[in-house]
């Protein structure tokens, strides 16, 4: 036999590249569907065949898991899939000991059940990264098991044994499926998103050399990709081993990608006060702005390094002749086209750190970095948790008091609901969605109990049978705009269907299980949608509220935080900021500067407070004023007045001085501007 030319693999690794190139963003999408579908619906007929196999009571629960922790990537799957086993095994364990010891007290034993779940909502509110999960199982988990066993409360220990098993099933058989049945890595989606906003940071840095016109906010919506890479950037651990200078590596890098967004406005803000830009400036802002448009690598790591040596020369020449606030504003504006050019070159190198795990920037300094910084709330958390706490314990105390015999699974439906959906702004709509996913899920279950079911005798003609629902509901799931709806056909489905070991299909149940389930629901929507939902302009309000009450304290001398802290913690408020302006009454820009103005003027604060033992009374006067209501004007030349003082004395604390106070007068300069244009 003729040996295969080893030229015909790589011709043919070529037309394979190509057509995926050639291929549509929605075919790609529907193939990724279709993929997740079919190994979702594996691993959820193996844990059904596994639980089966040892006698459980009701493997239907192995099948639910399997589609509420199954994602869409191997890494997402996995640590959702830890976050479920250690949230399911904390939520039974205190279902034991709460039930059978408030038992007899019904009342009493409702408002301790669902105090717990609360206490798990606000925990998970709090906490805001993906192990929030974790939480909201610990709190479902017992309102799952706990409220429909309150009449059965001695057999609460071997209901939860149980519950614990079948889940532990569904969660082994999604990870091992997701895990080595080709694996979708989240790696590779990180690295593209990546590679896309160090290129759209570039070109923002670009476009304020060039002068063109963009809003001063601008740099800010950046916030949403750092967040989305902060998301992804969770589950990349789970993904495949990475070493831990990989993880500080990307730490670093969102540190460097928040700094470059504050250099950003900096720059632009003495574009538009410097009157005449000198011409060897501007050669050099020439020069930086073909650099940052080069896609040659090589020539772009070269050329950075040559750039960063021509603009500290130009900084240190006029570094000398820094005698007025002229100059002292050139002198500001070349020391942040400087740090530009460090930034852009630190984010490239990190980069690759990141994309070879066994390479590091030699000169990077890992032991300060901070990260993605969230911010928390724990007041509104609050409010959330005590609304979610109303809606279930009013919901037992109908359940209670009408002795309704299926009211306790009404209830455990409700819990679930405030769970999942109660750290959305508007949980209505998406509960909506659950509830058309449901309602075909109720046709679709009855359907299969009293027509197909009955006809099927062997498990592998049943996994034929459910193939069709599932890998079409499956499908639906992987797209976020019709997950919930699809989830409402995925998660109903086994439990109206009584997928167990025998065939036991019985009307009456299913018309009195979804008889609770559109009365739990139905109740969620209309209770969550008027104590749960919080208002755009609302949320914006307080989270501006906020970040002028943390500069009252920083001035007061009461916040002594990080600039890197303060920077990334900016960052994502105004990345929890920007979804909720299309749904906000007031001005977008508006809103936006108010964050950026807070930002850079937070900033001042912090570095001028950090000499404070030797700042003089002038300086702190000044630092009183910006928590006051003043004429700004008259602070601007009181600003001018003391950076020129300090520019004719040479040490260090001067030039600190004159450095941070030329910031000050540029930020609040800004603000005067954008004052003058909205009147």
């Amino acid at each position: 036999m003729k040996k295969i030319n080893a030229s015909y693999f790589h011709f043919l690794h070529t037309i394979c590249h190509g057509l995926r190139g050639m291929a549509s963003p929605s075919l790609l999408n529907d193939a990724n569907a279709l993929l997740y579908s079919a190994k979702s619906f594996a691993a959820a007929m193996l844990a059904y065949y596994i639980a089966l196999s040892i006698g459980l009571e009701r493997p239907s629960w192995a099948i639910i898991t399997v589609y509420i922790v199954s994602q869409t990537s191997v890494g997402a799957s996995l640590s959702r899939s830890l976050y479920r086993l250690v949230g399911t095994v904390i939520g039974a364990g205190m279902t034991v000991l709460i039930v059978p010891t408030f038992v007899n007290s019904p009342v009493f034993c409702s408002v301790i059940l669902t105090g717990w779940i609360t206490f798990c909502l606000y925990l998970s509110l709090l906490e805001r990264t993906p192990r929030a999960y974790g939480f909201v199982l610990a709190g479902y988990t017992a309102s799952l098991i706990g409220f429909p066993a309150v009449s059965d409360p001695g057999a609460i220990f071997d209901i939860a044994i149980t519950r614990v098993q079948e889940i532990m099933i569904g969660i082994f058989c999604a990870a091992l499926i997701h895990r080595y049945v080709l694996p979708a890595r989240i790696s590779g989606q990180f690295n593209s998103k990546l590679s896309q906003t160090l290129l759209a940071a570039r070109q923002r840095i670009a476009d304020t050399l060039a002068g063109k016109p963009d809003a001063v906010s601008g740099p800010l919506h950046m916030a949403l990709a750092l967040q989305f890479l902060q998301g992804i950037s969770h589950h990349i651990p789970y993904d495949f081993a990475f070493s831990v200078p990989v993880r500080q590596a990307r730490k670093r890098l969102h540190d460097r990608l928040a700094r470059l967004v504050i250099v950003n406005c900096e720059l632009r803000d003495r574009l538009a006060l410097i009157a005449t830009i000198p011409f060897d400036v501007q050669i050099l802002m020439d020069d930086v702005e073909v650099w940052l448009a080069c896609k040659d690598e090589g020539k772009f790591k070269s050329e950075g390094e040559a750039l960063k040596k021509r603009s500290e020369k130009l900084l240190q020449r006029y570094v000398v002749h820094e005698l007025t606030f002229g100059a002292a504003l050139h002198v500001s504006f070349m020391r942040y086209l400087t740090e530009a050019i460090v930034l852009v070159q630190q984010c490239y190198r990190l980069s690759d750190a990141i994309h070879h795990a066994n390479q590091m920037p030699a000169h990077s300094e890992m032991n300060d970095v901070k990260g993605y910084v969230f911010h928390r709330d724990p007041l509104t958390a609050a409010r959330t948790a005590l609304g979610a706490f109303t809606i279930i314990l009013s919901g037992c105390m109908v359940w209670i008091f009408s002795a309704w015999p299926d009211g306790g699974t009404a209830v455990s439906i409700l819990g679930v609901c405030c769970t999942l959906f109660g750290s959305f702004d508007t949980p209505a709509p998406h509960i909506v969605k659950y509830i058309i996913g449901s309602l075909w899920g109720v046709v679709i279950s009855l359907i299969y109990s009293f027509v197909l079911l009955p006809q099927v005798s062997d498990f592998i003609v049943l996994v034929v049978v459910l193939a069709p629902v599932y890998l079409l509901a499956g499908s639906l799931q992987a797209r976020p705009p019709t997950t919930f709806m699809a989830m409402g056909i995925t998660l109903t489905l086994p439990i109206l269907c009584e997928l167990g070991a025998h065939y036991s299909g019985d009307f009456a149940v299913a018309v009195n299980t979804s008889i609770a389930l559109f009365s739990a629901t139905g109740f969620a929507v209309f209770s969550m949608g008027f104590l749960q939902t919080v208002q755009a302009d609302a949320a914006i309000k307080r989270l501006l509220k906020l970040c002028q009450r943390d500069i009252n304290r920083s001035v007061k001398g009461v916040l002594n935080t990080d600039e890197t802290l303060w920077i990334n913690l900016m960052i994502d408020r105004a990345a929890l900021i920007l979804p909720r302006l299309p749904r906000s009454g007031q001005s977008s820009e508006q809103a936006l500067n108010h964050l950026l103005h807070t930002l850079r003027i937070g900033l001042c604060v912090m570095r001028l407070r950090r000499w404070d033992a030797h700042a003089d009374k002038e300086i702190k006067e000044v630092l009183t004023c910006l928590t006051h209501s003043t004429d700004i004007n008259t602070l601007l030349e009181r600003i001018v007045s003391l950076t020129e003082r300090s520019l004719s004395v040479a040490d260090e604390l001067s030039r600190h001085h004159v450095n941070q106070l030329v910031d000050l007068y540029c930020a609040l300069s800004t603000q005067e501007m954008e004052h003058a244009d909205d009147q």
